[in-house]
């Protein structure tokens, strides 16, 4: 476990519990987060926050971590993922709503329909993951969650497709994209233009 992996989780994550962020990060960072706090680096509390001082950090961090990745072959990721990502834009929108009202969920043909859609985003992502993941090890760790999520929805609990607040496949797949944009040297802005 490194700093970068945890500040740069606290970050994603906004406000995340000590219990959350051992369950985002997949083991528990305990003694790390206590020097991290220490240095003045996360601000504790009923949830932990980066300072402004770990941000300076993570960025230090974010950017020298840049420096040992082949920036074309995260570049030619990104753009891989671009393309998937308008897919998965349009899912998630046509999951949540139908002839622009709120989707009651009373169509299973429609929902199921919808969902069979997120089964092609996943196996499109998936090899864009790796050969994230080929040039960040880190970014593996997005695998694992986003088939987590795709296997809850396969249960029947399809608030974990889009829930936030939970690693539903949205929330992990947004935060993927944020390690993207970052990993190819952007911000959010670039990549709305």
């Amino acid at each position: 476990m490194t700093d970068l992996a945890v500040l740069q989780a606290v970050r994603l994550k906004g406000r995340v519990s000590r219990a959350d962020l051992a369950a985002t990060l997949a083991e528990d960072p305990g003694e790390l987060v206590g020097d991290l706090i220490a240095a003045g680096l996360l601000l504790d509390g009923p949830a932990l926050r980066l300072s402004p001082e770990g941000r300076v950090r993570l960025d230090e961090l974010l950017t020298a971590e840049r420096t040992h990745v082949d920036q074309d072959a995260i570049s030619a990721v990104y753009n891989d993922f671009r393309a998937v990502n308008g897919e998965f834009k349009a899912l998630v929108t046509d999951w949540q709503l139908r002839s622009g009202q709120p989707n009651a969920h009373d169509d299973p043909d429609y929902d199921a329909a919808v969902l069979a859609r997120l089964d092609v985003v996943h196996q499109r992502v998936t090899p864009i993951v790796a050969a994230a993941a080929a040039q960040l090890p880190r970014l593996s760790r997005y695998s694992t969650k986003l088939q987590t999520a795709l296997d809850n929805v396969h249960a029947g609990e399809t608030l974990w497709l889009s829930r936030p607040l939970i690693d539903s496949y949205h929330t992990v797949w947004f935060e993927l994209h944020e390690e993207l944009i970052l990993a190819a040297g952007l911000t959010r802005e670039n990549d709305d233009a």
